[in-house]
């Protein structure tokens, strides 16, 4: 198990969509989530489109600084974000929760 951290603190479990397959099926087909879901190549953005529930969405960069936050309601899309290629995706109400602002550095610890 792999877990999201900012200076030290735990924010949440973390899966890592690291195929291209796991990409591309993100959180479709599920009711909720977790934790959150790490998509280390998100270059051209992402949806929300057959999504059942909203989506807190961080675009961050290689050094995965957030840089723009977005709360994505279903069947919605997001714009490209060329300089953070790594997208984070939690229910709507998690980075609230967690106090996840842009600027925030993160940590992947774990597998």
């Amino acid at each position: 198990m792999a877990w999201v951290l900012r200076e030290g603190e735990v924010l949440a479990a973390l899966e890592i969509a690291d195929s291209r397959k796991a990409r591309n099926k993100g959180l479709l087909g599920r009711d909720g989530i977790d934790g959150a879901l790490l998509l280390p190549s998100a270059r051209l953005g992402v949806h929300s489109i057959g999504m059942r529930f909203s989506l807190d969405v961080a675009f961050c960069d290689r050094q995965m600084v957030v840089r723009r936050t977005v709360c994505l309601r279903p069947w919605r899309m997001t714009r490209p974000s060329f300089g953070a290629p790594c997208v984070l995706e939690a229910e709507a109400g998690a980075f609230d929760r967690w106090r996840l602002r842009p600027g925030d550095r993160l940590e992947i610890k774990g597998p």
